[in-house]
């Protein structure tokens, strides 16, 4: 008896060293090894929490990715820049987010104001030009952004297309021009916001950028709710004319097949510089850290440029597309602080005085 419960004993101490070594290999969310930790040398949380607007391509790649490298749970969000900035200004006092990945830098700007982010000065800060992070590093860019004329080539032929953003007020497009409902979208709001500065820099008044907006306003047939609709419009011809981003254009025409292309306006187009920036008060701040570098190593960039054709900020990625290395792009003179100060009021009156209530969001 005494040797059966020595014995029992043994077996017993033995499973409780297997499981605890077991414990040791493989407690993490996504497989065996140890978790890596984050750019801190401080171990990871188990969940990571991201907004975005870049779309469930994108975000859905670089979920298996982060997960397969740290073993962390990422949990995105799909939504607006400007509808990502509404959310965590209103969970201020609770937030959800840990990462904000992707908007205009002036709405970062407004969220740095508003006390929204975390510092962070990322390892690749040197290979960044002043233009394309915030001076205190609230926020850095991840993307150059020019915004250009899509036409649908079924409809419109090259030579035919608008060459310029004032030729968009032709009454030969009236009804033929589609546009992502800009309230919720960044892109929208700086491309708008681009209209009312070019007279505004010089008058300090809106008033002649909001009579080019009304006019277009004349020649737009529907606002979409979402950018998958305007693609949709544009690409069945309901109108075939849109503007928004050269990388998303590019993306359409040779990823997926849209009959689309475009125009890099000739006076000049503002170029974004869409960013990144880590939420304050992140419930989850190491895995944060962690993805924010992630997402912003040259082979992240590459890897973006190549099957998501996002123009990176980094000075220091070789090698990438010839329709990035070949784009003939005139950067408009704008000083982005006015747009920080003005753009939300230009846009209320946007909506209130200029916008069609027969076209309203659809």
């Amino acid at each position: 008896m005494k040797w059966r419960a020595s014995g029992l004993m043994i077996a017993i101490t033995l499973m409780i060293s297997l499981l605890l070594s077991g414990c040791s290999s493989n407690g993490n969310a996504g497989g065996s090894g140890q978790k890596e930790k984050g750019p801190d040398g401080k171990k990871l949380e188990d969940t990571l929490v991201v907004y975005s607007p870049h779309g469930k391509d994108i975000l859905g790649d670089f979920e298996k990715q982060f997960e397969s490298k740290y073993h962390v749970d990422m949990k995105f969000l799909d939504m607006g820049s400007q509808e990502v900035l509404d959310r965590i200004r209103s969970e201020k006092n609770n937030p959800q987010a840990d990462i904000w990945w992707g908007a205009p830098s002036e709405l970062f700007s407004q969220a740095k104001d508003d006390g929204l982010l975390e510092k962070y000065k990322p390892s690749y800060a040197g290979a960044l030009d002043g233009m394309f992070h915030d001076s205190d590093w609230y926020w850095t860019g991840t993307f150059k952004t020019p915004e250009v004329i899509m036409y649908n080539t079924k409809e419109v032929s090259k030579k035919g297309a608008p060459k310029d953003w004032d030729e968009l007020l032709d009454p030969k497009w009236k009804d033929k021009i589609i546009i992502r409902y800009p309230l919720a979208s960044g892109t929208m709001r700086t491309i708008f916001s681009a209209m009312i500065y070019r007279t505004y820099k010089d008058t300090k008044s809106p008033k002649k950028g909001y009579e080019w907006l009304k006019k277009l306003d004349a020649n737009t047939k529907k606002y979409a709710a979402n950018p998958e609709m305007m693609y949709n419009n544009v690409a069945k011809g309901v109108g075939p004319i849109s503007v928004w981003d050269m990388p998303d254009v590019v993306m359409l025409k040779e990823q997926k097949g849209y009959p689309f292309d475009y125009v890099i306006p000739k006076s000049g187009t503002p170029v974004l510089t869409d960013g990144i920036a880590i939420v304050k008060n992140a419930p989850h701040l190491e895995a944060a850290k962690a993805f924010y570098e992630f997402v912003n190593t040259k082979a992240s960039l590459k890897k973006l440029a190549e099957k998501y054709y996002r123009i990176p900020t980094r000075s220091d990625i070789n090698q990438l597309p010839r329709w990035i290395d070949e784009a003939d792009i005139k950067p408009m003179d704008i000083d982005w602080k006015v747009f920080k100060e003005k753009s939300n009021k230009w846009m209320e009156h946007w909506d209130q005085q200029i916008k069609s209530k027969s076209k309203s969001k659809e």
